[in-house]
């Protein structure tokens, strides 16, 4: 499958870099999430929200210019609702964003398949949110248990997922 947005470097090689001369802010998320977007690797600066179970802050990020960033949305490793759906990976799609990586689930797993944008989760999950618009936007979060900034890169393959405090040349 070609990617979109082609990393930089390979998670093996950022990692093996980093042994060889460490590498500001290395940190590797934990490898509990799914691969269910239509592109297996992606990279790009990052942007977050912050939620629980409401998806409105993620359908104001999505619907906005991506401009080849990569949403990480700390959803609190829910698994009760469905944080992103077919419709709001469309949009990601045509608002240019390069991945989306979400601490909790998904649905619409087709349609999350058939869009050309890298998609990682915890799980599936049918049951769509409740809108309340709680949440934060572009503050530092925690996903499964390492913090992750707004503009530190993230860059996925199917080996993991690396972040760094800013591009890996």
């Amino acid at each position: 499958m070609t990617t979109k947005a082609q990393p930089l470097l390979a998670t093996c090689d950022i990692c093996d870099l980093h042994l060889k001369q460490p590498l500001e802010g290395l940190r590797v998320l934990p490898p509990v999430f799914l691969d269910l977007g239509g592109l297996g690797s992606f990279a790009g600066p990052v942007s977050t929200v912050q939620c629980h179970e409401d998806n409105s802050l993620v359908k104001a990020a999505v619907e906005s210019p991506g401009e080849g960033r990569v949403l990480v949305v700390d959803g609190g490793a829910s698994l009760r609702r469905a944080l992103v759906g077919g419709n709001l990976a469309a949009a990601a799609v045509r608002n240019g964003w390069a991945g989306l990586v979400v601490d909790g689930c998904v649905r619409d797993a087709a349609e999350l398949r058939a869009a050309a944008i890298g998609i990682r989760a915890l799980a599936l999950m049918p049951l769509p949110t409740v809108k309340r618009n709680h949440g934060q936007r572009d503050v530092t979060v925690l996903v499964q248990g390492v913090p992750v900034q707004p503009g530190d890169w993230l860059y996925a393959d199917a080996d993991g997922m690396v972040l760094t405090r800013g591009p890996v040349l």
